[in-house]
């Protein structure tokens, strides 16, 4: 789905879900959010989520309340928008409609929109292009009210002027740091502090409940391991799929580049071709001094320097006039002049790699590991039901599932903790499951959990431990590390405000400086953040200044601030750069602030207990 829907997988389909009479999952001023509405943006959210992190998706995150309820609010929010739109009599037209929808490029074929294609994949995706087109209609007049705000934030001359110079304003220091451990050997903690700390914050020592299990997993990656390939079937399919091992032909060609700008008038766009002309007269009669000649007068400082030479290139690399000349030449044929977007071209060919078929040796194991992925899907798509079945209606046991599936039943040596300690993860996965009353109490299979894309897990709970705060001796190291830390903080803290006292007054004794550098709000090389704020919010009327912060909790860094260097005279180009970036910063703020004022003004119902 992500392949044919836009940002507007997200939102909400009003056409769509105003049909049928069930209950829906929320009500904005009457209009209807129903539940299937919800999960399915909620799993167009996961199957986002799970493209874009890879083997550091976990499931479990889509079942916790913040993120269906960043689901719904975005519904909720479309909802707001089109009743916006809809009031101020904003339209979409067919035109506008068939412009977005002829540009996606899962519904072209061959470069152009294809109707039957267009069909096709959203049949695929058990949607009709009523419900498609509905959908991005309303997708596009909520965009409208959007744009009508988010683009047209407004900042003054003034405000530009005097951002820009307080963020270009450099300030000239020298840092001095002083390290937090030879504090800490002045930190001293008794036994009855530590004590006392335990005592008092108690809970911060609790562990959640714990669990030891076994479990087995359904999976595409080990079903591989089961499926075997004989060579019939590798031969087969290679015999069958020929045009998908061959590599297409490449070309080496070298060009001398006369350009010309997009918006240049027809005297230039002339002067141009007549120096085009010039050289090209000049390559045909000296064939040999192309490189030199391109060296000299190209214009495509890339590959001047290379006497033209752009390297090999398929079909599909260069702009269409450039290719069609360079693969109608010769090797050694030098072109007439070449008009592209970027102006005239004389190219010559040196050199061709033809169009080659890989051997069957070279991609065998390739079609091999195809295969193998295939069957084992179909494996998986086989007995995913079944697994299911089984872990449920025989749920004292799962040796049948593993049978089932070829697998072996497995323990966990550790305990999991409910707060987190995974080594893999899909054990977060399993969490809400084997936490369950019915996991723990009647120590019954949990039901097959989709851990992963193609990957199923049931468990069992072996052994069971409540929550419980850990033992004083568990945890007294602990405290007293933590308790020395906050000491000798505390003594580095007091050290600095003493040292700062001092050389405010002129008495700061001998420190070490490093040598002075320049820095900005936005560019301070290794300086700790916390330590620049501080630097530029002290007052440089009268200067040297100090400043001094607990960098990080480790060192004291105090910091002497020598002069104050004011930016340069304000270029009208930085000034419209600063203007587009301030007037999208008010822009956004702006579509925030009426956002905040709709759902406010709306009357927004939501049937969904836990959100």
């Amino acid at each position: 789905m992500a392949l044919i829907i836009l940002p507007f997988a997200f939102w909400g389909v009003d056409s769509y879900t105003r049909s049928g009479k069930s209950e829906g999952a929320a009500y904005v001023n009457d209009m209807k959010i129903s539940q299937n509405e919800f999960e399915f943006a909620l799993r167009q959210q996961q199957a986002r989520l799970r493209q874009q992190l890879g083997d550091n998706f976990d499931a479990t995150m889509m079942n916790g309340p913040e993120m269906r309820r960043a689901v719904m609010d975005n519904l909720i929010a479309q909802r707001l928008l089109i009743d916006r739109a809809r009031k101020e009599n904003l339209v979409v037209t067919d035109d506008q409609i068939a412009r977005v929808i002829g540009g996606i490029e899962a519904f072209r074929e061959n470069g152009k929109f294809d109707k039957k294609k267009y069909v096709e994949v959203l049949s695929s995706q058990n949607m009709s292009p009523v419900i498609f087109e509905s959908r991005l209609r309303d997708e596009l007049l909520g965009q409208q009210v959007q744009e009508a705000y988010s683009q047209n934030g407004y900042v003054s001359e003034s405000v530009v002027d005097r951002i820009i110079r307080l963020n270009e304003q450099q300030r000239v220091v020298s840092i001095s740091q002083i390290p937090k451990k030879q504090f800490e050997s002045q930190a001293k903690v008794e036994v009855e502090e530590i004590k006392n700390y335990y005592e008092t914050n108690s809970e911060e020592f609790r562990e959640g409940e714990q669990v030891r299990i076994e479990y087995v997993k359904l999976s595409v990656d080990d079903l591989m391991s089961k499926v075997s390939i004989n060579k019939n079937e590798l031969l087969d399919y290679y015999d069958q799929h020929l045009v998908e091992f061959g590599t297409p032909e490449e070309r080496q060609a070298a060009h001398i580049l006369i350009s010309v700008n997009p918006d240049a008038s027809q005297f230039d766009i002339d002067a141009a071709k007549s120096k085009a002309e010039k050289l090209l007269k000049q390559v045909k009669e000296s064939p040999s001094k192309f490189a030199e000649l391109a060296r000299n007068n190209s214009q495509d400082s890339g590959s001047a320097t290379n006497g033209g030479d752009l390297g090999f290139f398929g079909r599909g690399m260069m702009v269409k006039p450039f290719e069609d000349a360079t693969f109608s030449l010769k090797v050694g044929e030098i072109s007439d002049l070449v008009k592209s977007d970027f102006g005239y071209h004389i190219i010559k060919l040196l050199n061709v790699k033809p169009s080659r078929a890989l051997s069957f040796d070279e991609v065998r194991e390739g079609i091999a590991n195809q295969l193998r992925l295939k069957k084992a899907s179909d494996m998986f798509a086989e007995l995913a039901e079944k697994f299911s079945n089984l872990v449920y209606e025989q749920s004292d046991t799962l040796k049948p599932a593993a049978e089932l599936i070829g697998g072996e039943v497995k323990q966990l040596k550790e305990w999991l903790v409910k707060e987190g300690n995974f080594t893999e993860p899909w054990q977060s996965s399993i969490m809400p499951a084997v936490l369950s009353d019915e996991a723990i109490k009647d120590r019954r299979n949990t039901a097959a959990i989709e851990v992963a894309e193609n990957t199923l897990v049931s468990a069992r709970v072996l052994d069971y431990k409540p929550s419980a705060v850990r033992d004083f001796k568990l945890v007294q190291d602990l405290i007293r590390q933590k308790l020395l830390r906050k000491k000798s903080e505390e003594l580095a803290l007091k050290y600095g405000a003493e040292l700062l006292d001092k050389l405010k007054s002129g008495n700061g004794g001998k420190l070490k400086w490093e040598p002075p550098q320049s820095i900005t709000r936005a560019k301070y090389g290794k300086i700790d953040s916390a330590v620049v704020k501080q630097i530029f919010q002290v007052d440089t009327s009268n200067l040297p200044r100090y400043v001094g912060v607990l960098a990080g909790g480790e060192d004291f860094v105090i910091a002497r601030i020598e002069a104050v260097l004011n930016g340069e005279i304000i270029s009208d180009i930085k000034r419209e750069q600063y203007k587009q970036q301030l007037r999208q910063l008010t822009g956004e703020e702006m579509s925030g602030a009426f956002m905040i004022q709709a759902k406010q003004q709306a009357n927004i119902k939501v049937n969904m207990p836990e959100l």
